[in-house]
């Protein structure tokens, strides 16, 4: 026997910020580095497919799941080092994302605010390589720290091996060969480390922060950010813990400027947004919208009244949306806007 908790056909629903019902064949609770050793030392659960879950919140369950859930509950915040260039932070990745932002802001360590009341874990941030306001994760990112499924072995990432793209990592690629690093479904992170930048400086650029500074005076305090982006997001975004929801649902599409400009001769008010290198990236929201769906259900899975690009559960308790529903959604929306503006949509969520 291992000393690591394991639960039988463990419940999921509250483990999903969708509110999906699903069981988990065994659920193993991983509040250490030694408990994954403990899970791939056990004859039992070593033989069973793993699935790592943080906060649930960025995954979508069409049934139960016939593996062993690395349910992550790896917890602790600390300064780890202290430099005149930046601050070195690192949090477990069991600590809730936003839980670990505000630490941050209130120990004098700014620079995460503008991703504050992002939902989910630490540990899930450099998967996603999450994002809000005109900062990604890998803006502030310095290493981490993980666990080899396969091998059992502890391993550090520093940015450049994470392979961070737009909502994108090497987490979320399977290995291409015996050399490649492709680590989907191979890795379990225990540990991720922030780097922070001295002088701090505000990040004003994401248009809705702009309007909130022109409306002060003065150069806003970091918590002045952090309490805006919180405000601005509990207006648009739906809290998951009253509706259920996976965030936004779609990835925001990138084209070239002449598929930009073809788009733009037929619908002028398209949304859109000019990359450093040089494509152009479209609100998919305002794609969605624009084909009608918000507000729209698909049995229990809904388009939200206030943003387009989140799907919610309109279900409750037992009789709650099921992942096919939310697919079933997913894949009528994707079908409306290739109709209409020639633009595949592809989802944020893991779907499993």
């Amino acid at each position: 026997m291992t000393a690591v908790q394991v639960e039988h056909q463990a419940p999921l629903q509250r483990y999903n910020t969708f509110g999906i019902v699903a069981k988990a064949q065994r659920l193993a609770r991983i509040r250490s580095a030694a408990d994954i050793l403990a899970v791939l030392a056990d004859a039992e659960l070593a033989a069973l497919p793993k699935f790592v879950l943080g906060g649930g919140s960025n995954i979508v369950l069409t049934g139960d799941l016939r593996a062993v859930v690395l349910k992550v509950e790896i917890r602790g915040l600390r300064l780890v080092e202290e430099t005149d260039r930046a601050w070195i932070v690192e949090a477990g990745a069991g600590e809730r994302w936003h839980d670990a932002v505000q630490w941050t802001v209130d120990h004098g360590y700014p620079g995460l605010e503008n991703l504050a009341l992002i939902p989910g874990t630490v540990g899930a941030a450099p998967v996603q390589n999450i994002g809000a306001y005109g900062i990604e994760l890998q803006d502030r990112f310095e290493s981490l720290d993980a666990v080899d499924l396969q091998t059992g072995q502890p391993f550090t990432l520093n940015a450049a091996q994470c392979a961070f793209g737009y909502r994108d990592s090497v987490f979320k690629h399977p290995a291409a060969g015996p050399n490649d690093l492709g680590l989907a479904g191979r890795a379990v992170v225990t540990h991720v480390r922030f780097r922070l930048p001295r002088p701090w400086k505000p990040e004003l650029d994401y248009a809705d922060l702009a309007r909130r500074q022109a409306e002060n005076s003065g150069v806003p305090t970091p918590r002045q950010i952090f309490d805006w982006v919180c405000e601005i997001r509990r207006a648009k975004l739906p809290d998951p813990g009253v509706v259920g929801n996976a965030g936004s649902f779609f990835k925001n599409p990138t084209v070239s400027p002449e598929q930009c400009a073809d788009i733009i001769a037929r619908e002028p008010r398209i949304v859109h947004y000019p990359l450093p290198d040089g494509r152009i990236k479209l609100a998919a929201g305002w794609l969605i919208d624009a084909c009608g769906w918000k507000g729209k259900s698909v049995g229990k899975a809904g388009v939200y009244e206030k943003q387009a690009l989140v799907l919610v559960n309109r279900g409750q308790g037992a009789d709650s949306v099921t992942g096919g529903e939310v697919m079933t959604l997913a894949r009528a929306i994707q079908t409306s806007v290739y109709e209409r503006f020639g633009i595949r949509l592809e989802p944020e969520p893991v779907v499993v």
